[in-house]
């Protein structure tokens, strides 16, 4: 009769939900918003991660009141990745946490990358490249530009790691999230010591230990335990990235399932008993928080385009996927290169959008709002063709996240893919894979030996009402605009890097 809570810290908001492994289901769920700080340089993407801890407080808050108090057994974390949150001796916060999608460390990567011998040197120690993204650069970015700050630092920690410290008040870390900052050998699932030294001689003492996703960041510090209504005995699991805890909550747990997730930005993920190491670096090469592997494909521009073409001509969401729906396949030849904040796959984080194709007959809201959407499908498909070259080739894809709920978007997906896509009947996976993993690392507390696929199998199912195969002439013209948007993107690659520089 237990209950696990799971938390998924997002850049938007913050959600919690509430499962009764017993019934299957979730039986209550919150939502607080929380902001980028406004007015920093462009490519500079920060939050307070006060912030999160705040909305953290507001949605267990409110799950609490519509449960019984005393059931609930466990609490897991899902957080967006990469974020770098400097902390001090004392465990405050330095400065606001640099997230997944700040570009503002080019410079700082290629320093890095230079100073371990090249590109490919640096996946030899790591298994993945330096890109803008990752923690390390922004370590690097911390050391150079804010001298002062870095002089009181003494504690890294990742976003959700930061949510668990102060669930706990526990500095740890577990292989899955931290194979996304580009300090860990994701191969052994240990710190690579030649990136660590190259940043400070330091920073090993700086970083937590590394403990098994399996495992437990904790109990819930006594005050909050009294705060939310719960025991002090509620355990805190490892958590993990928003990517590895989105993985289980689509029951990818086990090698043959293919999850994409819909929200800021996009992703694709598979699970794998072993590493998979991309020798270009286009696939991040990460650890799962299972005990696997995650071979995953990020696209940075997914809803955050398709959100800014929505609120440009004032459409609720019913309008946007009215006119998307009501307009030619392919969009009349309007193609749209999505880079709005520049692009980690492919990596041009100095990329801006570009529209292709616009004409008399294209230049209407429903062909932009058409070619937003497939522009960032095929900016997804472009990842998963280089997973496929990799063994990664699915047969169907599971859909989580704002994007899956969309008719017209799903089918969307399955053309341009070329395989069929299903949405979740939980679509807020990452926070559903929170509670599963607390649900799993509470068995084994207990003793209890279970396995997180048989766990998964009790909560996570697909909506088969929502399931989209792919249509042959329409797949054909897909396959002719991804063409095009690749060519576009390859020419406009150079022009990118040389503004940048000017």
């Amino acid at each position: 009769m237990s209950l696990y809570l799971g938390i998924d810290s997002g850049t938007q908001s913050t959600k919690a939900i509430v499962l009764d492994l017993e019934l299957g289901r979730v039986i209550a769920e919150a939502r607080a918003p929380h902001a980028l700080l406004a007015g920093l340089p462009a490519g500079h993407l920060e939050q307070h991660p006060e912030e999160w801890a705040t909305a953290l407080d507001t949605v267990i808050t409110a799950v609490a009141a519509k449960i019984d108090r005393r059931r609930v057994r466990a609490i897991g974390v899902s957080g967006q990745q990469h974020g770098f949150v400097p902390l001090d001796a004392r465990g405050a916060v330095i400065r606001p946490a640099k997230l997944w999608c700040d570009t503002s460390t080019v410079a700082e990567c290629a320093l890095l990358t230079k100073k371990l011998g090249g590109p490919a040197a640096v996946i030899r120690a790591t298994g993945l490249p330096f890109l803008p993204g990752y923690t390390a650069p922004k370590i690097l970015w911390l050391k150079r530009h804010e001298p002062a700050n870095y002089k009181r630092l003494r504690h890294v920690l990742l976003p959700h790691d930061y949510l668990n410290f102060y669930l706990t008040g526990n500095y740890c870390m577990e292989p899955g999230d931290a194979s996304g900052t580009a300090l860990l050998d994701v191969r052994r699932r240990t710190w690579s010591k030649n990136v660590l030294s190259t940043i400070d001689k330091n920073l090993a003492d700086w970083l937590p230990p590394l403990s098994p996703s399996h495992g437990a960041a904790g109990t819930l510090r006594p005050e909050l335990a009294a705060k939310y209504g719960f025991s002090p005995e509620v355990i805190v699991s490892a958590g993990g990235g928003d990517n590895m805890m989105g993985a289980i909550g689509t029951g990818n747990v086990t090698p043959g399932v293919v999850t994409a997730s819909l929200g800021t930005s996009g992703t694709i993920y598979a699970f794998s008993q072993k590493p998979v190491i991309d020798p270009h670096g286009e696939i991040a090469a990460f650890c799962s928080s299972t005990g696997g592997w995650l071979p995953l494909l990020c696209t940075m521009n997914l809803t955050a385009v398709t959100e800014q073409f929505r609120a440009l001509f004032n459409w609720d969401h019913a309008a946007l996927e009215q006119a998307v729906s009501a307009t030619p396949a392919g969009a009349d030849g309007l193609t749209l290169v999505p880079y709005l904040d520049g692009e980690r796959t492919p990596n041009v984080p100095h990329g801006t959008g570009v529209l292709y194709g616009l004409n008399r007959r294209t230049l209407t809201p429903g062909h932009l709002a058409r070619s937003a959407m497939e522009g960032v499908t095929l900016g997804l498909n472009y990842g998963l063709r280089r997973l496929a070259t990799l063994g990664v080739k699915p047969k169907e894809i599971r859909l989580t996240g704002g994007g899956a709920k969309s008719a017209a978007w799903r089918q969307i997906m399955a053309d341009i893919f070329g395989v069929p896509v299903v949405a979740m009947v939980e679509d807020e996976g990452a926070a559903l894979g929170g509670a599963l993993q607390a649900a799993w690392c509470a068995e084994l507390h207990a003793g209890n030996k279970t396995s997180l696929a048989t766990l998964a199998a009790h909560a996570v199912a697909v909506n088969e009402r929502t399931r989209c195969a792919p249509e042959k002439n329409r797949a054909a013209l897909y396959r002719k605009l991804q063409t095009q948007q690749d060519s576009l993107s390859l020419t406009l690659r150079e022009t990118f890097d040389r503004l940048s520089r000017a």
